[in-house]
């Protein structure tokens, strides 16, 4: 027994004077490891007689209790020394600036989707919403736009293969004309009656794609349904918008008579620019000597077969209707020269033309601020 009283004796003498981990960690492995001496003894029980197991057998593994224990007190102190003199010896200074940690960035076309809803809420519009994937009766057939129209050829539109449940072709939406037919299709089965003051903000499919056109795009559309609604109301909302979203009050507008199946009659939306250092800045009326005409909008009065195949009565009620691509009033406000950009994916371009979500320009001074 003197042995192993001398054996625990040094031992727990050793771990007192260990001044690292590294030596304590040493010291174990010495001790308690696979070929350690503690671990030696404790494999001479199984050869002893029971007398003399019984007699040897507690103070070992006395010795091999009060060894752990010491390692393990020895190791927290030692751990305690060094995150005391970690925190003594390290300051962090509060009026250091922090470091700049990756951000990311409002994609244009979101940016301007806000512009957009803010200027037309302040109109009284609001915001209305419908499916990607729709029926050819209300992306066609109840815009006034027959089977012939070239709009339903396969290489402008995008198909699927399988009807609906009432037979009807399913496509990608080619504009978001069909969320006008909804919006007054629910408001006649709700049992209610115009006004209808709506947007239709949203992606809508071509089979297109070049610097100006995509496969994919963004584009809102507005709706009006009231009594007695004519032409100047039309041009007096666009001029409106306009002037909100370029942040001018020198916008000109030059309406050229077109053609669109769902609006009768039909209007194509100029607005003047003036050329700035060989840039087209939107503003100023474009018969200037140092001027033009950019077309940005679509737009009429609502064409009563569309108010009819909704279940109107387009003798009581008359509306008008406009539409434009968001990415294209990105395009003309901030910039840009090239419509594929928009969905590459680049983060460079990202970051460029991208706004800060902390620091965005906003149009909340409201219409006519």
């Amino acid at each position: 027994m003197t042995e192993i009283t001398a054996l625990k004796a040094g031992l727990l003498a050793d771990i007192e004077r260990a001044d690292t981990l590294e030596r304590v960690e040493e010291l174990r492995v010495g001790a308690l490891g696979k070929q350690g001496v503690i671990t030696a003894l404790l494999k001479t029980l199984g050869a002893m007689k029971p007398e003399e197991r019984q007699q040897r057998g507690p103070a070992i593994h006395d010795l091999r209790q009060g060894v752990t224990d010491a390692i393990a007190t020895r190791k927290a102190a030692l751990e305690q020394a060094a995150l005391d003199a970690r925190l003594a010896s390290e300051r962090l200074d509060m009026t250091l600036p922090v470091d700049a940690v990756p951000q990311g960035s409002v994609h244009p076309v979101s940016q301007v989707m806000d512009e957009l809803a803010e200027i037309f809420a302040d109109l009284g519009f609001a915001v209305a919403s419908g499916p990607e994937v729709e029926d050819d009766w209300r992306n066609f057939t109840a815009l006034n736009i027959p089977e012939t129209h070239p709009a339903r050829a396969m290489h402008d539109t995008f198909y699927f293969p399988d009807a609906d449940a009432e037979g009807r072709a399913m496509l990608l939406r080619t504009h978001t004309s069909p969320v006008q037919i909804r919006t007054m299709e629910s408001v006649v089965s709700s049992g209610q009656e115009p006004p209808i003051r709506i947007i239709a903000p949203g992606r809508v499919y071509r089979s297109d794609s070049d610097a100006t056109h995509t496969p994919m795009f963004h584009q809102i559309e507005g709706l009006v349904i009231d009594k007695g609604i004519h032409m100047g109301h039309l041009k007096w909302t666009l001029e409106t918008f306009l002037k909100a979203f370029f942040e001018r009050d020198d916008i000109v507008l030059r309406l050229r008579p077109s053609y669109f199946p769902f609006t009768e009659p039909s209007v194509e939306v100029d607005v003047g620019y003036t050329l700035v250092n060989g840039q087209r800045v939107i503003g100023g009326s474009g018969d200037d000597a140092n001027g033009g005409w950019l077309e940005v909008l679509g737009s009429g009065m609502v064409n009563r077969k569309v108010i009819e195949a909704c279940g109107l009565d387009p003798e009581k009620w008359q509306g008008f209707a406009f539409g434009t691509g968001v990415d294209r009033l990105a395009m003309l406000k901030y910039g840009m020269n090239d419509l594929r950009a928009f969905f590459d994916g680049d983060l460079r371009w990202l970051r460029h033309y991208g706004f800060s979500a902390l620091d965005i320009p906003t149009l909340s001074g409201g219409v006519g601020a």
